[in-house]
């Protein structure tokens, strides 16, 4: 399946343009599928950040009441195995 493609322009300090022109073809690529891929990386990494933004407003206050008690018979039943008291 052939995917159309949108042309963009982009502006670059002098240097960067250099950098993504030396690594461009030191990988034996096109600039505009090393940006491509920068940007998917790129993407990727800001869907996770925000995954972990909202587990932490998830658990932001802490085990609920049923939670705890959850817990504190699973740290019972521990201590006995470790102690040998099954």
């Amino acid at each position: 399946m052939i995917m159309a493609q949108v042309k963009t322009a982009i502006s670059l300090d002098p240097s960067l343009f250099e950098q993504v022109e030396i690594l461009a073809r030191k990988m034996k690529i096109s600039r505009s599928r090393l940006f491509a891929m920068a940007l998917e990386d790129f993407l990727r990494h800001c869907e996770s950040e925000q995954v972990l933004q909202e587990i932490n407003a998830a658990y932001q206050d802490g085990p609920d009441e049923a939670e705890q008690i959850r817990r504190q018979g699973m740290h019972r039943l521990h201590r006995k195995l470790v102690e040998g008291e099954w």
